[in-house]
Order: structure tokens, then sequence, then C-alpha cells
């Protein structure tokens, strides 16, 4: 079985893929700091409490946005799952080409995004990721990311309203039973969740008015995606796994049979 690690600023999101099947999948709290040793029993502990011994684990592949994690999660993986892991960078096969004017800037879980929306729906194809930030990746029939936008997520407006707002309580995202709130909690949710779903709807329509690439399927991804994706017909396919199969597709492009460290 192969084991996906998607580091993310919030989150590490963890999935186990046998072929194309995902096995299971759970996640870790990134912003904890952690030893190598730490990471290591951790991943172990949760794969057991999924009924996965570790020895089962043949590879492992991992893209990141958070530099500061790396050091010790690519130390545990290598001390306790005795594999080298792939690191989804530049140079790596992807099956996406990246013409913005600077490729480097592009985060690795975009371009995971964008290539598993790529082979499973094809291209055109303009993928969302609702994740701490809110992205928009369109990438064009020959599987070129060609643009992307970069929005404030829902989280963070979130954090924004309750953390510099000193009457404003943290509240549940989630959305209210009337856009017409009578309430400080329905009237956040209301601003939140229908402040997102304006700003997708208005993103999306511009951002495919301009590319003037035809139909473009839009596809979108992310754990608070499936609230707006109900909400709006702007977005074609709501994929919770997105991330994950795209680097299970991205690992297969590698051909390698298994990352394990010979004694």
């Amino acid at each position: 079985m192969i084991m996906t690690v998607d580091v993310g600023n919030t989150n590490i999101t963890v999935g186990v893929f046998r072929g194309d099947e995902v096995v299971t999948s759970f996640r870790i709290t990134t912003k904890m700091s952690r030893t190598s040793d730490e990471y290591g029993i951790l991943l172990i502990n949760l794969l057991e409490q999924n009924k996965i011994g570790h020895d089962e684990i043949v590879d492992v592949i991992i893209a990141s946005v958070v530099p500061n994690v790396m050091h010790s999660l690519e130390g545990a993986v290598v001390k306790y799952f005795n594999i080298l892991p792939i690191i989804i960078e530049m140079g790596i096969k992807t099956g996406i080409r990246i013409i913005t004017e600077n490729p480097r800037q592009i985060g690795a879980d975009r371009i995971v995004d964008a290539a598993a929306a790529y082979e499973l729906y094809g291209g055109p194809v303009l993928v969302l990721d609702f994740g701490t930030a809110t992205t928009y990746d369109l990438i064009d029939k020959d599987g070129a990311f060609v643009s992307g936008v970069t929005a404030p997520g829902i989280r963070i407006s979130a954090k924004a309203l309750w953390e510099d707002a000193a009457r404003l309580p943290e509240i549940e995202i989630r959305k209210p039973e009337s856009i017409l709130a009578k309430e400080t909690i329905s009237s956040m949710q209301a601003g939140l969740v229908y402040g997102q779903i304006g700003q997708t709807e208005y993103i999306v329509r511009h951002m495919i008015e301009e590319a003037n690439m035809g139909e473009i399927k839009v596809v979108a991804t992310g754990g608070l995606g499936r609230i707006i994706a109900s909400e709006t017909d702007v977005i074609d396919v709501y994929d919770p796994n997105l991330t994950l199969k795209g680097m299970n597709l991205i690992y297969k492009k590698q051909n390698r049979k298994s990352g394990k460290i010979r004694a």
C-alpha cells in the first residue's frame, strides 16, 4: 500500500491507497511542533487504529506547503517506515506544465489538485480548493497550469472576525437558516457562508469569461467546499479526496515499485 501525506497550513491529511482505492484517511494538526519520533509513533498508531500495519506501507509520497515540518516528517518516514519518501517539488513528473511567470511560487498542493482534476475530469478545468486559503486554478485542455487566484479561506475570515472584533464570539461555520439574520451568531454565519458563495460565483464566472476556452468543468475540493458546492450551480463536481487522489496519480508517474531502504 502507498501512503500519501498532504501537509497543509492547518492539517496534515494522510491517505492510504491500495491501487486506486482509498483504504483510509485521517488528519493531524499541522501547527503543533513535533519531533520525528513523535510523527513516527503518531502515524503508526493512527494506521493501526485503521487496521493497517506500518510494514504494509511500501512507499510514501509527500506534498507540503509548510517547510518547517519537513525535516521531522521525512525523518519519521525514514526511521519508522524504512522508506525514503518522494517529495512533490519542481522537477518531479506530475502531468501538469506550469506556464505562469514564476512556476516555483505555485504550491505543491495546487499542483497536486491540478494533476488530479485534469486526469480525472479532463481539461480545460477550473480547480477550487476551500482550504486555509481558497484557491482557483485554471488548467487548459493540454494540461498547462495557466492561471491562479488566491483568496482568504472561510476559516481565516472567521478567525479575523472573532479575534479582531472584541464583542464577536467564536462560532461554528455553517449556513444559517436564512440570510436575514436576527442575532449575532447567525449574522456572522450568513456573512461568512453567503460571502464565500458570492465570491466563488463571481471569481469562477469571470475567470471562465476571460479565459475564453469554451466550456470549462469546475471541480471543487477542501473541507468546507461541501457547504459551498451544495449552494451554487457554478461548481460541477465536489471531490473531497481530490488532493489525495492527485498524489496517488503523481506517485504512479514515478514508476517506483517501492521506496524501502535496503539494509
